[in-house]
């Protein structure tokens, strides 16, 4: 079949909101908010739902945390985001990416900061836990919990 020229992938909105009405839902202003305040912040950077709704408030305007929460959720569901969830009982999110899928996370248990670090022997670790158990791996993630350098020099004095 010949190519249509100017044919290729729909748009990021588009293609969103597709997906979207595929699952009953609508293009709110408030996810396109959320979505794009993680879009604009990159790959890599971890934010709180309480961060998230600071952002947005300081930028403009007025969002409820408990809609916050639910686009996070929506938002994770449809993998546009990834949600870190850490011990302590809260939970992060991340923009979601291919190129940035199998990393793990340094995350400090007294302020919530938290690293990333990439792992080829961690990734082999789980792919050969995988298969002697016979499993499909789907991710390799590992969370590392410690002190980061602010809190551990706090700790000591």
């Amino acid at each position: 079949m010949p190519a249509i020229p100017g044919a290729g992938p729909p748009p990021p909105d588009q293609a969103l909101r597709s997906n979207l009405h595929d699952r009953g839902q609508r293009l709110t202003p408030q996810l396109q908010r959320v979505l794009e305040l993680f879009e604009r912040i990159g790959e890599g950077s971890h934010l709180s739902a309480e961060e998230v709704h600071q952002r947005l408030i300081r930028s403009d305007g007025r969002v409820s945390l408990a809609t916050v929460y639910r686009t996070l959720r929506l938002l994770s569901s449809l993998g546009l985001l990834q949600e870190l969830e850490l011990p302590e009982g809260g939970r992060r999110f991340e923009l979601a990416g291919d190129a940035h899928r199998d990393h793990h996370h340094l995350v400090c248990v007294r302020c919530g900061r938290t690293e990333e670090f990439e792992s080829t022997s961690v990734i082999s670790a789980g792919e050969q836990a995988a298969l002697a158990h016979g499993f499909r791996l789907l991710e390799c993630v590992l969370n590392v919990r410690g002190l980061c350098p602010s809190c551990a020099v706090a700790e000591r004095d």
